[in-house]
């Protein structure tokens, strides 16, 4: 039987400061970009040597701004790499220049060993492994090929069973108990990898987020080993399995009994199936089971460059947001707010189709409503906190303003588009800070404003597009008179509609927004 690590799975917060420290710190190759799995909405990157070899790959699952988690009993806790003993001087040296966190070396199992921590704070050790050669190490601009990093050297586990946590693994997937030393008991494979088992016990449980290790997966030699172990799992009560076509290899999943996820995946067909090795990592890949139009997919995945790469970062600015550009952009921006229970990815899609080529903008509300994201509180249906819409409009304004400044986007050929909740949050801004925002479409908007104040808004396009029968479509005449008689030119529709948005408002949205930002 072949064992060993196949891959080790984490998840990021930040995917381009993830990119920057695996590809440009570490001198990985991105390997494989695809939607996730399992959730489509998530990025999934795949980071290993030259070849893509099963035993190299580290892969993240983009949780952009999403909570962290915490480390604990149940779950992985390290990731190892291993370098060439003599190359530890050079990464020390490396690690220091570019203020990367770490500690060491120390001697772990007679090996040195530097820790580091990437940006979500997960540590990665370098392992200087004596006769541990990787099949293809990926060798980069500041890396020589003495000092590149060779292939996974292991994962440590933590678990309140170490003993029945090691018994599991060797007995099912073949790793192999070779030492143990400070509470930790070694496993090793056929490849040169270990894995560690940790006493943990009497540590707290592990939660789920970002800034932890989700699973560990072990080495198949083919989907028959798989099938053969889910039916040696099956026969042992071993608990819940689930087996699944990865594309790129074929796995199952199985919880050991210290509790912490293990896949065990097969080493084909591997990642050249859908692109060759030359280009590996250039294309994003939508698995084809989601049914979805890929567009769609791709325009609410988060965007990153690559080391060398022209990027546009990120900026901190009052609102969580986020930033879509398009390949060819033409000078023209969309501000896209979500409706309540929507997100900075919500309306990302609408807004690719509303402009392909424009820079896109998409904050997400500050306030929560039952839990879910809203630009401001509502008190009922139909009337609002008046004080959270005025805070709130402030520090979008100001939002708004940094954006300006940070993305180039010209005010003249921005149009803010807003549904629902955003709508009626565009509509407050432009009353309460009249000048920021020049056009706007308003899809199924109301006006929350108890008091309105004197604006002027001449010069401002508003195009309002309210649906015949939505219960709130009776409040959108009143919108329009406020923002018609500060001097706004609003053209307003009815749509056959209820308070839903389609094909229709698109094509509205399109023909306008093309008329007064192009």
């Amino acid at each position: 039987m072949t064992s060993g690590i196949h891959h080790i799975t984490g998840i990021t917060r930040k995917i381009q400061a993830n990119v920057d420290f695996y590809a440009g710190f570490l001198g990985l190759r991105l390997v494989k970009r695809t939607a996730g799995f399992e959730d489509a909405d998530q990025l999934h990157l795949f980071y290993g040597d030259a070849a893509a070899s099963p035993g190299s790959l580290i892969t993240f699952l983009a949780w952009e701004d999403g909570s962290p988690g915490r480390v604990g009993l149940g779950q992985p806790s390290e990731i190892a790499l291993a370098i060439r003993p003599e190359a530890i001087g050079f990464w020390l040296t490396r690690a220091l220049t570019q203020n990367i966190d770490l500690s060491g070396p120390v001697q772990e199992f007679g090996e040195p060993v530097l820790r580091l921590k990437d940006p979500d704070g997960i540590i990665v050790k370098l392992v200087g492994a004596a006769g541990v050669e990787g099949p293809a190490p990926h060798v980069t601009k500041g890396i020589a090929a003495r000092d590149a990093i060779q292939r996974i050297r292991g994962a440590t586990i933590l678990s309140e069973k170490p003993a029945e946590t090691a018994a599991f693994i060797g007995r099912h997937f073949g790793l192999r108990t070779v030492a143990e030393a400070g509470g930790v008991t070694r496993l090793a494979g056929d490849a040169g990898d270990v894995l560690d088992i940790r006493d943990a016990g009497g540590f707290w449980t592990s939660a789920p987020g970002t800034g932890t290790i989700d699973h560990v997966a072990l080495r198949a030699p083919d989907r028959a080993a798989v099938e053969t172990a889910a039916a040696r799992l099956a026969e042992a009560d071993a608990g819940d399995t689930n087996m699944h076509d990865r594309t790129y290899f074929h796995s199952l999943y199985v919880r050991e009994p210290g509790g912490s996820l293990v896949e065990y995946a097969t080493d084909g067909p591997g990642m050249t199936i859908d692109e060759p090795l030359e280009t590996l990592g250039t294309r994003l890949f939508v698995p084809a089971h989601f049914l979805t139009d890929p567009d769609d997919v791709r325009a609410r995945l988060p965007q990153f460059s690559l080391p060398g790469e022209e990027r546009m970062n990120e900026r901190d600015l009052p609102f969580i947001h986020r930033v879509h550009r398009p390949e060819n952009p033409d000078g023209t921006a969309v501000v896209l707010l979500h409706g309540t229970g929507g997100n900075e990815t919500s309306l990302l899609p609408f807004g690719a189709r509303l402009a392909p080529d424009a820079v896109l903008l998409s904050p997400r509300g500050r306030s929560a409503d039952e839990g879910y994201p809203r630009f401001f509180r509502r008190l009922t249906a139909v009337t609002f906190d008046q004080k959270d819409i005025v805070s709130e409009a402030e520090a979008f304004a100001a939002f708004i303003e940094g954006a300006n400044a940070a993305y180039g986007l010209d005010p003249q050929k921005t149009v803010f588009v807003g549904y629902s909740n955003g709508a009626n949050m565009i509509g407050a801004v432009m009353l309460l800070h009249p000048g920021l925002i020049r056009n706007a479409v308003l899809l199924r908007g109301m006006n929350v404003l108890e008091t309105v104040p004197d604006a002027d808004l001449s010069g401002v396009n508003v195009l309002m597009v309210s649906g015949a029968a939505d219960p709130y479509g009776r409040y959108a005449g009143d919108l329009e008179a406020r923002l018609t008689a500060a001097g706004a030119t609003v053209e307003h529709t009815l749509l056959a509609a209820g308070h839903d948005i389609g094909a229709a408002d698109l094509d509205l949205a399109k023909a306008y927004t093309e008329r007064v930002a192009g």
